[in-house]
């Protein structure tokens, strides 16, 4: 493949040919002339953000307006045929009317919401928005004095519902609504659902701005592919921008995109993950939904920086070889009045069976995944997010609330589909439209699915009968070990078949192990505070679990905090609790990540096979009563398997015999017990001769001192 320059303006030029070029309109529709009643919008000198009444223009019209209090404004009378200076402009082709019809407009992002471009001489701002039951559509901000009757932009003709229009000497930083009257009757303000920026909450207004970024990661974006392969290290970091750190001196208050890369970066490569996950970082209006009830699924939330400045953080990681994965939300969206619900006095993005477009755990609304135009619109979502921001993959939210239909619905909430089950058609469809344009425009990112059922083939492509996700994470497994080492170690024997039962499945599926930040909240305490025992074996258990995981099939995720034990449970308001870092303890856990990150990415047997059976294979699964586990990672060479000895107890074991899968000289490259880590130091420092001993049904065995509670992983010499 060629190298491509990445040095690109990604907002079309003042001068694009393709803006300039409007699609002709009717001759009845041309271009709107100012009106006599532009002295009169002078008048009008309160910045009213709620407009009361609108009487739609005719020869004349009247708009009522009220200040953010709700006090009447002095009444703005317009007569002629038009209010303001508003021009008609359009930068759909009718090819793009009809994909946007059939659902295959995925570049939307470059054609609705507001584009500051040069028209006939002029630099003005073109607006355009999806309401295809409005009976009047303006444009409302600052410029105008939130004045609805204004700037009136104008519907397509050909029944695509799209209004728009060209607004002279509006440019970047201007705020802004839409003023839409419905067939309804209502009157609503709404903000841009393609709004590249937004006011910062609890202000409600888009922001006109653009995404124009010289970048700098061409190095990174050329060589991608070797860092996101599915037989490649993908160990990720999962965090929360607004509570990963904050300024001591000022602990209420965010750190910036570009403040964090300053911070996050150098941490985040010292400890050796290959990717960081952010949790939703599109604009939200309640900052305690953690990013997931989003209203501006084009932004990037402002309280933390412009567009800019998160593309610096972006481009910041890839130059420290670090991928950067989004957090994406299709599943649901809030009811808030600027929002996406209800958009144009009707159920226009969510489905308007509240059976189907009601979410009764989140009180959100469900996405109308069966709408033509809102699988565009989300589908160019997730292309905006990979396009404009160099995103290397999406981890998608809530998957397995989209896929049935009865998903916490309770006996008559619900209706069976067309073939009498309970999934849901349309939804499946999406995903895996989704999936096929994501992977045919960008074949080196990675779809990552948060699905906790047994539904089949998620990681499967969609040619074979999946749904095309690249990895699915192993809810499971997750549960599983939690379980499991939360017991008493000597309990742990009655309990053996909890911690064995995931490699009966561990290839099913492309699976990533998560302990994500689902693990760590609503009073399920810190991963550290789960595992029993006195304080020397809760971090014992800990680097324990940690060693397990790594060694365990599959990609990694870990949430932030858990990576150096952090004591109390994720807190969204606070910082995380770096003090704790100056104990021994702690820092352990910390040193123990790295060293894991570090064997996960130099072991070839850790990651050639991690989603193929032929990757792992046991020597002894079944020693419930001494709770010790010994198995085989295998790569595509064989000189390159490693044993793995797991001691679910505090019971060191010397002299224990273990079989192995060939003769010859054994050094332990790996061990979660070394006194760096905190652990008391029982390391096999010595490398060890195998002898021809039947054992574990092997030809040939080796003696070892098995750590307590503790991962130690052994390697053949060449």
């Amino acid at each position: 493949m060629a190298k491509q320059t990445n040095k690109t303006n990604t907002e079309p030029s003042l001068n694009d040919s393709t803006a300039s070029a409007a699609t002709p309109f009717p001759e009845s529709t041309k271009t709107i002339k100012p009106a006599a009643a532009a002295a009169a919008a002078k008048k009008v000198t309160t910045k009213a953000a709620g407009i009361d009444k609108v009487i739609i223009p005719k020869a004349s019209k009247t708009v009522k307006s009220t200040t953010e209090d709700g006090n009447p404004t002095e009444a703005l009378t317009i007569t002629g045929n038009h209010a303001g200076y508003i021009e008609f402009y359009s930068r759909f082709t009718d090819f793009d009317i009809n994909l946007f019809k059939a659902g295959k407009h995925f570049k939307l992002y470059e054609k609705l919401g507001s584009h500051v471009v040069q028209h006939q001489g002029v630099t003005g701002t073109y607006f355009a928005v999806w309401a295809p039951n409005a009976k009047y559509v303006s444009v409302i901000g600052n410029f105008n004095y939130w004045s609805a009757g204004s700037h009136p932009l104008n519907a397509r003709w050909d029944g695509s519902g799209i209004w728009e229009g060209f607004i002279p000497h509006v440019g970047n930083g201007e705020v802004y609504k839409y003023f839409i009257n419905s067939n309804t009757g209502e009157d609503l303000q709404k903000g841009d659902p393609f709004a590249l920026r937004w006011e910062i909450p609890p202000s409600t207004a888009s922001i006109v701005t653009d995404t124009y970024y010289e970048w700098k990661d061409e190095e990174w974006m050329y060589d991608r592919r070797q860092h996101n392969g599915i037989n490649k290290p993908y160990s990720v970091y999962e965090m929360h921008v607004g509570s990963w750190a904050r300024s001591p001196e000022s602990p209420d208050e965010f750190l910036t995109y570009r403040q964090l890369a300053a911070k996050l970066v150098p941490y985040v490569k010292e400890l050796g993950f290959t990717h960081v996950e952010f949790m939703p970082i599109a604009e939200h209006p309640y900052y305690p939904s953690w990013g997931y009830q989003i209203t501006g699924y084009y932004a990037a939330s402002s309280r933390y920086g412009s567009p800019q400045d998160l593309m610096f953080l972006v481009e910041e990681l890839h130059k420290a070889g670090i991928g950067v994965i989004l957090d994406w939300v299709p599943s649901h969206f809030p009811g808030d009045a600027h929002g996406l619900y209800n958009f144009d006095g009707t159920h226009l993005y969510e489905h308007a069976d509240p059976q189907k477009g009601f979410h009764p755990d989140w009180k959100s609304y469900i996405f109308n995944y069966g709408r033509n135009e809102v699988r565009a619109f989300l589908i160019s979502n997730a292309f905006f997010w990979l396009d404009r921001y160099h995103v290397d993959g999406l981890r998608v939210d809530a998957v397995a609330s989209m896929l049935y239909l009865d998903y916490s619905r309770k006996h008559g909430e619900w209706e069976q589909n067309v073939f009498g089950g309970n999934e849901n058609l349309e939804a499946i469809s999406f995903l895996k439209e989704f999936n096929e344009a994501v992977y045919q425009n960008f074949p080196d990112v990675q779809n990552i699915a948060e699905e906790s059922t047994s539904f089949s083939g998620v990681s499967r492509p969609v040619f074979m009968g999946g749904l095309g996700f690249g990895m699915k994470w192993m809810m499971g497994w997750m549960h599983d070990t939690i379980k499991y080492f939360s017991e008493d170690p000597i309990n742990r024997k009655y309990h053996h078949e909890q911690i064995t039962f995931s490699l009966i499945y561990a290839f099913t599926e492309n699976f990533m192990l998560p302990f994500s930040h689902d693990e760590v909240v609503y009073g399920k305490g810190s991963m550290l505070s789960k595992m029993p025992g006195d304080d020397w074996q809760r971090f014992a258990n800990l680097r324990l679990l940690y060693g397990y995981m790594f060694s365990h099939p599959g990609t990694k995720l870990l949430f932030m905090g858990s990576e150096f034990g952090q004591s109390s449970e994720w807190n969204y308001q606070h910082s995380l609790d770096w003090h704790l870092l100056q104990y021994e303890s702690h820092n352990g856990i910390k040193e123990t990540i790295k060293g894991l990150n570090q064997l996960y990415k130099t072991e070839p047997a850790l990651y050639e096979k991690q989603f193929d059976w032929s990757g792992f294979e046991w020597i002894d699964g079944g020693n419930a009563n001494d709770s010790i586990l010994i198995y085989i990672r295998k790569g595509n060479d064989q000189t390159n398997d490693l044993v793995v000895v797991l001691n679910m107890t505090p019971v060191v074991r010397y002299d224990y015999r273990i079989g192995v899968p060939v003769a010859g000289q054994w050094k332990e490259v790996f061990n979660t017990d070394q006194t760096a880590y905190w652990g008391s130091g029982i390391i096999n420092y010595d490398t060890i001769n195998s002898e021809p001993e039947n054992w574990h049904g092997r030809d040939n065995s080796i003696r070892i001192n098995v750590p307590p509670l503790a991962a130690a992983i052994f390697k053949k010499q060449r």
